[in-house]
């Protein structure tokens, strides 16, 4: 069984479940791609202007690949460079939303994919893009720092398990 929660997001009740594992989405149905980077047994936060401290990660751009798009936002976002491994996708489903929009941006049921970065390159941070610093974070305290969903742990812990395997 896969993990869900419901959140509020910008008065929108969405129904997030976690689904580790290789399979993945039509890429139509992909809203973004984000990343638990790893470096020296840290996790990389980045803060993000007016939304507090988060993964790297964002929407991937016409022509680009979900993996690409990843990897792009990780150097952006963080100033990083790796070798990314696809972890799984959390499904973003608004069927319980009453301010859906169904010609909007998102469809019913979209999904954000996952990956791990063992990282390679930590070059010197830009503050070129909306990110305004970043941080190290030992896993124990990620859950403390990090402003994602409540599942974003699970996301963590699958990481971990593949820290050392790219």
């Amino acid at each position: 069984m896969n993990p869900s929660i419901w959140e509020l997001w910008n008065g929108h009740k969405v129904k997030l479940t976690w689904i580790a594992g290789a399979e993945q989405p039509d890429p139509a149905l992909v809203t973004s791609v984000h990343g638990i980077c790893l470096y020296q047994d840290h996790v990389l936060a980045v803060h993000v202007q007016g939304r507090g401290f988060n993964l790297p990660g964002g929407h991937v751009e016409p022509g680009e690949t979900p993996e690409a798009a990843f990897h792009r936002e990780a150097l952006e976002e963080g100033s990083v460079k790796g070798t990314a491994v696809y972890l799984g996708k959390m499904e973003v489903n608004h069927e319980e939303d009453e301010g859906f929009d169904p010609n909007g941006k998102y469809p019913m049921i979209g999904y954000q994919l996952f990956y791990w970065m063992d990282i390679t390159e930590r070059l010197p941070f830009s503050r070129e893009h909306e990110c305004l610093s970043r941080i190290w974070v030992e896993p124990t305290e990620f859950e403390h720092v990090v402003n994602e969903n409540r599942l974003i742990g699970l996301v963590l812990e699958e990481a971990l398990l593949r820290d050392g395997q790219p």
